[in-house]
């Protein structure tokens, strides 16, 4: 057996040590299987045996899931959960904190899998009537419309909505910028370059999210922001540009891990989670993360041309999204070690 060590951020084969124990060959140590890999095996992360929880700390997250008596959705639920870790794979690498509900009963990281009572909800034609499952954040809560794990009624959407790219992990990495938005900016020093770069967020939200719906993004959008719905507002250009910013990672050190090579010329490891003082250095590794990321996303976009199919990464990089990915990046860097305040109620504002 295969299983994720979060303690170890590894994977691992395991063995069996007795009826519910298994021992892992990567660091000699004994864990549990997650009590929803052997209840449904939708997860494939362990639990230490000294852990008194029955399921993993991804599973944990999980504030609700989806109704289990319909078969459908336990692969559905999967496709779910797949995404789900592959954002935490990253935070976690990142040294971001995943507060939780145990920690912040109030705004802690959770998440929510709900599906709409109707055919339609959030797929209905009629992209703002009749939603009773929206795909947002509200405080710390992440809620995924669990149609999003249906290709093709997200496939359905995303041609609605005439966008390039919708994809379920996208979602997740979207949301979690809402979230850390309000740690890592909000009643921060950093709050007053935030704006310089993304916009004033005080503007009303609601009205701008009605705006973008009636009339559409601006004009010549793509010079500034990084997808049409980043236009809507400050908040959703900075998640969207976080978003980004971790498609950029993984892809990146998934390409590293695969021994790639671009030209002749090696796909290095991202390594952003180390905590660097000086600037010249974190603007080093900045640097070369968006070189390797522009190698590789021509030729991922090359490859997929030669197959029919879409373009992996159908974005552009300006000099103006460039700026505001640079700035992430600093975040970030600087990130894993503060301790973050509680956010404040003004910011219990549902985003998209």
């Amino acid at each position: 057996m295969v299983g994720y060590l979060p303690d170890q951020r590894t994977l691992s084969a395991l063995e069996p040590l007795d009826k519910d124990t298994w021992l892992a060959v990567s660091n000699h140590q004994p864990y549990r299987q997650c009590k929803n890999s052997v209840d449904y095996n939708v997860c494939n992360w362990m639990v230490p045996e000294q852990d008194a929880h029955s399921l993993c700390v991804s599973c944990r997250l999980n504030h609700l899931i989806p109704n289990l008596t319909e078969a459908k959705n336990v692969a559905l639920w999967f496709r779910v959960e797949q995404a789900k870790r592959r954002l935490l794979y990253t935070l976690y690498n990142l040294n971001l904190p995943v507060i939780d509900r145990e920690q912040d009963p109030d705004s802690g990281l959770c998440f929510e899998f709900l599906q709409d009572i109707n055919e339609y909800g959030e797929f209905n034609t009629a992209v703002t009537a009749n939603q009773n499952v929206v795909t947002g954040h509200y405080s710390g809560k992440i809620t995924i419309n669990l149609r999003e794990a249906d290709h093709s009624a997200r496939i359905e959407m995303r041609d609605k909505m005439n966008e390039r790219y919708r994809t379920l992990l996208g979602h997740f990495r979207h949301e979690s910028g809402h979230y850390y938005w309000v740690y890592l900016i909000e009643n921060t020093d950093k709050i007053t370059d935030f704006r310089a770069l993304f916009g004033d967020e005080r503007k009303n939200y609601q009205q701008a999210l009605a705006d973008y719906y009636q009339y559409g993004p601006p004009p010549s959008w793509q010079q500034n922001w990084i997808s049409a719905y980043a236009s809507v507002h400050p908040w959703e250009d900075w998640a969207e540009t976080w978003a980004h910013y971790l498609h950029m990672l993984d892809t990146v050190e998934t390409a590293h891990d695969y021994g790639f090579k671009i030209q002749g010329s090696d796909i290095s490891q991202p390594g952003v989670g180390a905590h660097m003082g000086d600037n010249p250095f974190a603007t080093a590794v900045f640097d070369s993360l968006l070189d390797d990321w522009c190698r590789l996303s021509v030729a991922m976009n090359a490859l997929n041309r030669s197959m029919g199919m879409d373009d992996a990464y159908p974005f552009v990089i300006t000099d103006v999204t460039l700026a505001k990915l640079r700035f992430i990046h600093d975040i970030v860097l600087n990130a894993g070690l503060r301790s973050f305040p509680a956010p404040t109620p003004s910011q219990n504002v549902v985003t998209g």
